[in-house]
């Protein structure tokens, strides 16, 4: 289980630990999947990660 104390045993901000299990389910790394879920830890945050894909998939069309 991810922890928010940090340090050797990892850190996940609590509010974001749905969204760090639902990585790990898909099959993301530890690391990576901390690191996408800590990103993302606002609202703000994650619409601009969004508009950010959308962007991102739009160019690549």
């Amino acid at each position: 289980m991810v922890s928010d104390r940090g340090g050797r045993a990892g850190f996940v901000y609590r509010s974001r630990h749905g969204a760090y299990r639902a990585l790990r389910r898909q099959g993301a790394s530890k690391s990576k999947a901390a690191r996408i879920s800590n990103a993302g830890r606002s609202f703000a945050q994650r619409s601009a990660m969004a508009r950010k894909g959308w962007r991102t998939r739009k160019r690549r069309r």
